[in-house]
């Protein structure tokens, strides 16, 4: 299934500032195409039926203000939610502060979709570096899930909450993690 995901060199991956609740953060920020509508997109990412199908289902009262859980991934509030183009929210992980996380959707000019993920955290300066390689490779491997199901290629029933990666998505992850410790290293100047 991997090799009819994106080119790994057409998405887009950086590292960010953003002002979060907790603070000034740094942020791994991930852009890459899907060859549908922004509705289609939406729906995938904020109907739970469809979310459960490439992530895991969310649970709880998903309207904003309101609290959610993704079992053995997340929790925290919905933010703001302005349908269909930006989602917020907080994301707590175990017991980690709060970081967020922000869906933002936009037309592309061939009629698909351009979702940009925007992982925020306010890690200690030791930690950063290594926290924002992980949420940029788990965001870029979940994006790669949110393509194969938004294409058909993924089973019709709910993925379980914590899934090793197959044999064949191992490689992809592989080079993913490449790419994001040099992007964090370069953006962070430490030589990391």
């Amino acid at each position: 299934m991997a090799q009819n995901l994106t080119p790994l060199g057409e998405i887009h991956r950086s590292v960010g500032h953003r002002k979060i609740v907790r603070g000034e953060g740094r942020s791994a920020v991930l852009r890459r195409h899907y060859s549908t509508s922004i509705v289609d997109v939406w729906r995938a990412c904020t109907e739970p039926d469809r979310v459960s199908r490439w992530l895991v289902g969310p649970e709880g009262d998903l309207r904003e203000g309101r609290r959610y859980v993704l079992p053995e991934h997340a929790h925290g509030e919905i933010l703001r939610c302005d349908a269909p183009h930006t989602l917020t929210l907080s994301w707590i992980y175990e017991d980690y502060p709060a970081d967020e996380l922000e869906l933002r959707l936009s037309p592309a000019a061939d009629g698909g979709t351009i979702l940009e993920v925007e992982h925020t955290t306010v890690d200690e300066p030791a930690a950063l570096a290594e926290s924002l390689a992980l949420v940029g490779v788990g965001w870029e491997n979940g994006t790669d899930h949110l393509e194969q199901y938004l294409r058909g290629d993924l089973p019709d029933a709910p993925r379980r909450a914590k899934q090793e990666p197959s044999e064949d998505e191992t490689p992809r992850i592989t080079e993913s993690d490449r790419l994001w410790r040099k992007i964090v290293a370069s953006a962070l100047g430490s030589g990391y």
